[in-house]
């Protein structure tokens, strides 16, 4: 069977690198329209915007920091000329600023929260007004990371903030369900992005994470993006609240024994 969402408008933020690019790329080969949100990268959402019209379509950028209430209605009016309408909402954007909880500024802490679940929450409350106003269902997806359930020390923003959004998740899923809104979560284990810095620069420490990884290797924007566009689709009509974890089998050994 093989997977479309052809007419459909996607917003996607993060999408400048890694896996918000990759999952922009996959949609919109499928046939959906795109936005490509970013906070600081503008070349790079050109560079996304410019791979999704070599599949025929619509893609636009859009800039601004996804947790700040007024400049995500700002974004949403640039979607909204541009398209008038929103499918699917890809909530991808997120950043890490951790430390030990001790010597960890509080600003840093905000910001992290900020970012990685006040933004899913303002983006989720647009999209999910306009969808309802429209009538005709929708989708939307909140990227998390295995770190929403394996904590590790050092990184309380980071796992606090994606623990938090698997829950925003799941409550939007059961307020939005009766309008034909789906609300999923996937959650990726190590992706080779310019993120995760480390596994892309030292070869000793890739390897030695990837021995820890079931199916022997890091994953590649491409794996969640598949998952994005089943969850994109009318396959996924019937899956809502739940966690998508695509790590490669990394949970199945957490804790480390």
């Amino acid at each position: 069977m093989e997977l479309r969402v052809d007419g459909k408008v996607a917003l996607i933020t993060g999408a400048d690198s890694g896996i918000g690019r990759g999952i922009a790329l996959r949609l919109a080969e499928a046939g959906a329209d795109i936005t490509v949100c970013y906070y600081s990268d503008r070349d790079g959402a050109e560079q996304t915007a410019t791979a999704c019209r070599e599949f025929g379509r619509t893609a636009i950028v859009a800039q601004g920091d996804v947790g700040d209430p007024q400049v995500v209605l700002d974004i949403f009016r640039r979607h909204d000329d541009a398209f008038d309408r929103t499918d699917i909402l890809v909530n991808n954007a997120g950043i890490g600023l951790d430390r030990d909880i001790v010597d960890q500024p509080f600003d840093d802490f905000e910001r992290v929260i900020r970012t990685n679940l006040f933004g899913p929450y303002l983006f989720t409350q647009q999209a999910g007004r306009r969808m309802i106003a429209r009538n005709e269902g929708g989708r939307i997806i909140n990227i998390t990371s295995v770190h929403e359930e394996a904590c590790t020390a050092g990184a309380s923003g980071y796992n606090a903030s994606k623990g938090g959004l698997r829950n925003l998740s799941r409550t939007a899923a059961a307020e939005l369900g009766r309008h034909g809104i789906t609300v999923n979560v996937i959650a990726p284990g190590m992706i080779l992005t310019p993120m995760n810095f480390r596994a892309m620069s030292d070869p000793a420490y890739l390897d030695e994470a990837e021995g820890q990884i079931v199916m022997g290797r890091a994953g590649l924007p491409e794996d969640i993006a598949n998952m994005a566009l089943f969850l994109a689709s009318d396959a996924a009509s019937y899956c809502t609240g739940q966690t998508h974890y695509v790590d490669g089998g990394w949970m199945l050994t957490w804790p480390r024994g």
